[in-house]
């Protein structure tokens, strides 16, 4: 008995090995497309254009793009939000700035934009390949499956605002403030001219 189970862990072994050398040359090239944010979303926008080609031309795998839809809405949520929610978090100051006089502090998401990009390609990757098989096809009346995602996306995003004015914070970072010193008057500029002469 002990002899049949060494030799499927031999066997086994040369497989494992092989994974792990593709998991870790497609991680390499992963990291090495981190610092191209626009190269890499375009990239995802030639994915879902296929994917909306293929729905199209199929006419078909309505209910795939609902979900996918849901799950989108779900990893905005999660780009749009702070990392540590101030609704959920009892602390002794402020997380974020409230004033224009406070510290400068970047705005941390709780879904980093790679990790946003890296799933958003991933879904539609993976309903991409669903619509080949046809047991995800299922029958249903698409335009109700729209209105009720556009009416999920409003509600969503509104309450997603509200919680941004309320604790009065912008998702995207424009960088940290640079003041330039005082800047001189048109008098003092015009006198300054009449001195050299």
């Amino acid at each position: 008995m002990e002899g049949i189970g060494e030799d499927v862990a031999s066997a086994a072994a040369p497989l494992n090995q092989w994974r792990h050398d593709m998991w870790k040359l497609f991680q390499y090239y992963l990291d090495k497309t981190t610092p191209h944010v626009v190269y890499r979303w375009v990239g995802t926008f030639v994915f879902v254009s296929m994917y909306a080609l293929r729905v199209f031309y199929v006419q078909g795998f309505y209910i795939i793009s609902y979900g996918l839809g849901i799950y989108l809405l779900n990893l905005l949520i999660g780009f749009l939000s702070p990392l540590v929610d101030p609704e959920m978090e009892s602390s002794d100051g402020p997380l974020l700035p409230t004033k224009g006089s406070d510290e400068f502090k970047p705005f941390m998401r709780r879904l980093p934009e790679f990790k946003f990009w890296y799933s958003i390609t991933k879904a539609f990757c993976v309903a991409f390949v669903m619509t080949f098989f046809s047991m995800f096809d299922v029958p249903v009346f698409w335009p109700i499956l729209l209105c009720y995602w556009i009416v999920l996306f409003v509600l969503t995003m509104k309450r997603q605002i509200m919680h941004m004015i309320k604790y009065k914070y912008i998702p995207f970072n424009t960088g940290k403030q640079k003041y330039s010193g005082k800047k001189k008057s048109a008098a003092t500029a015009s006198s300054s001219g009449s001195r050299r002469n």
